[in-house]
């Protein structure tokens, strides 16, 4: 806001005032002339805001700092509220509060066509949040800080993508947000902003090399289908000869049991047979032994079979040596 003492100068001198001379008569002798404001300019804003402004005071809205300049010197910074600017009627001083929005923005950084490494030329958009942390340097060290945020993301985006294959920036869209939003973001703070993020917004690629990605893409998914069935059929063989060693070694592990048990029962049997055979032989023995020693037993042994063999009914037939036997009995 500007605002002027009185001066004999015309109308054409001074935008925004009108002078005109008191009535006839008038017995103001100190002041032959009188200011008349017929149009008020505004305060010089850097962003569109609604305000209010008087001819001796200015409002600062929220989340807004307002630099004060006085004859287009810097005088001070103006927290958010009403704030006296001083001077008055024969105040010749121009004073003007400029408006810096504190609050976090975005700013688009349009498509930019970037070459990679590889020489594959690709559009991409970013979107940049920052915020003005210092609004003396923002408005001081660079003319418009939009604009210097705009052209360092830029160019930045373009080192890094020109530093790149395509295969790594498709790999990866972050990389591409971090790496711009570091190497903006020590050149930001030199002029009072911080960046808060930088985002890969649109990447954008040739028509022709969209109808090449997605035939690759196309392939790949062909290719890994089929080496996903390959590691399935595999994997279905392994089971299956798996299973197959399971079931061989249990009809093995079956038979070798059955053959054990097979053997261990022919070892009973064989020793069974053994103690009767034994005990058998020991009968004999004894029954020989008996036999030996009482003759008489023998004969009657002899007579007790011939009569067994007389009941059944066989034909036999008498030797002489055997009526000699029966001769010595009687």
């Amino acid at each position: 806001m500007e605002v002027a003492g009185p001066e004999r100068v015309s109308p054409s001198k001074r935008s925004g005032h009108s002078y005109w001379s008191g009535p006839s008569g008038a017995s103001r002798r100190s002041s032959p002339f009188y200011v008349l404001p017929l149009r008020r300019r505004s305060a010089s804003l850097s962003t569109p805001f609604p305000r209010r402004c008087t001819m001796s005071h200015f409002v600062v809205p929220n989340a807004h700092v307002g630099l004060l300049y006085v004859d287009g010197v810097y005088e001070d910074a103006l927290p958010p509220g009403r704030h006296p600017l001083g001077g008055g009627l024969f105040d010749r001083k121009v004073r003007r509060v400029d408006l810096v929005d504190l609050r976090e923005r975005s700013l688009v950084i349009k498509g930019q066509e970037i070459l990679t490494r590889d020489k594959v030329a690709i559009r991409v958009s970013l979107l940049v949040y920052f915020e003005v942390v210092d609004p003396v340097a923002a408005k001081h060290h660079v003319a418009d800080y939009e604009a210097r945020i705009y052209e360092d993301v830029q160019l930045a985006a373009r080192r890094f993508l020109a530093s790149r294959d395509l295969d790594a920036i498709l790999s990866d869209r972050n990389e591409i947000s971090d790496a711009v939003r570091e190497t903006v973001k020590d050149a930001a703070q030199g002029y009072g902003v911080e960046i808060h993020r930088a985002d890969v917004k649109d990447l954008v690629f040739p028509g022709n090399l969209k109808t090449i990605m997605n035939q690759v893409l196309e392939t790949e998914r062909r290719a890994e289908a089929k080496l996903i069935q390959q590691r399935k059929d595999i994997e279905a063989r392994k089971l299956a000869a798996r299973a197959d060693e399971e079931a061989q070694r249990r009809r093995l592990e079956a038979e070798r049991e059955r053959l054990h048990l097979e053997l261990e029962a022919e070892k009973e049997r064989s020793a069974a047979e053994l103690e009767r055979q034994r005990v058998a032989l020991r009968a004999e023995v004894e029954q020989a032994e008996a036999l030996a020693a009482h003759p008489a037993l023998l004969k009657l042994r002899q007579l007790e079979t011939l009569a067994t063999m007389a009941r059944s009914g066989g034909r036999f037939v008498v030797g002489l040596k055997d009526l000699e036997l029966l001769e010595d009995e009687r």
